[in-house]
């Protein structure tokens, strides 16, 4: 009975979750978000597990459709909007069990088919992708030659040149989710759930504070983009405070954006693991 009960639970969330689909606009901002970003963006929850690792949140034609709904216009001449790229991509193992499951590698896959198929290998929302490589390289609006070698800033360091054996949208792509998912497997890091300082800026001179780090994807996202927007980077988004720094707080308002409220758990009240909670989904047997 409990592994009927189980799949009948799991067959009935992911009809809610097909529907659901795109259900926000692309580049429309929604009523409550003229407040303040100091009133709204909270640093230490900025998405929660359920919206950052649930890899059935879109299908590779929802994937297609969205990508295709947002406005682009290539930043030079010989680089495709992201709905029309497409790639050869190599095959990956299989990791370890709860990490990357591999990838088949195949000829001419479009963006929306890599982004897909990363996201079930990783355990990682196609959103969660969608928006890292906006927030990374606006791959959706302002796509170039340079933002598709260094699509998730994977292996890009603020104070280092990146890696060049990671450079390819693919590579981007891959390496980025197999990192979260190597965040969450391994998760006693400098950034982990509980209070840690965070710093504003790469420049140490410009400070940090505390965060209380309420999840394991906001740990991912901290362990991947080590900084907090200080107090002018939420007063003006547009501000030129040297000490700023967007990359999370953008993550937020990109999703929002997009896709609606990140920390919203639509599963609410179901079992923990149905929600995602630690990054990992229920397995049979588990109540």
């Amino acid at each position: 009975m409990k592994k009927t009960t189980l799949a009948g639970m799991w067959l009935t969330l992911l009809i809610a979750l097909t529907i659901t689909g795109c259900a926000a606009s692309p580049g429309f901002l929604q009523p409550d978000d003229m407040r303040p970003l100091s009133d709204r963006f909270t640093p230490g929850f900025i998405v929660s597990d359920e919206a950052f690792f649930d890899s059935a949140a879109m299908t590779e034609q929802q994937i297609q459709r969205f990508i295709e709904s947002v406005p682009c216009t290539p930043s030079d001449s010989v680089s495709p909007c992201l709905a029309r790229y497409t790639q050869d991509t190599p095959s990956e193992e299989s990791v370890a069990p709860g990490h990357c499951q591999g990838y088949t590698g195949a000829t001419r896959e479009p963006a929306s088919r890599i982004i897909k198929k990363v996201a079930v290998s990783c355990g990682i929302s196609p959103r969660t992708l969608l928006v890292l490589v906006q927030k990374e390289q606006s791959l959706l609006t302002e796509p170039s030659t340079y933002g598709y070698q260094r699509a998730t800033g994977y292996a890009c360091p603020d104070t280092a040149a990146c890696d060049t054996q990671y450079f390819g949208f693919f590579n981007q792509v891959y390496n980025a989710a197999w990192q979260f998912r190597q965040y969450t497997e391994k998760p006693d890091r400098a950034y982990k759930i509980g209070t840690v300082t965070v710093r504003y800026n790469p420049d140490a001179s410009c400070g940090a504070s505390p965060v209380t780090i309420a999840n394991q994807a906001t740990a991912n996202l901290y362990n991947y983009t080590p900084y907090q927007p200080n107090a002018a980077t939420l007063a003006n988004h547009d501000t030129t405070d040297p000490c700023a720094a967007f990359g999370n707080l953008n993550f937020w308002i990109l999703w929002n954006r997009w896709f609606g409220d990140p920390r919203v758990e639509q599963l609410a009240g179901f079992l923990p693991c149905t929600r995602w909670v630690g990054g990992h989904p229920c397995r049979w047997g588990q109540r």
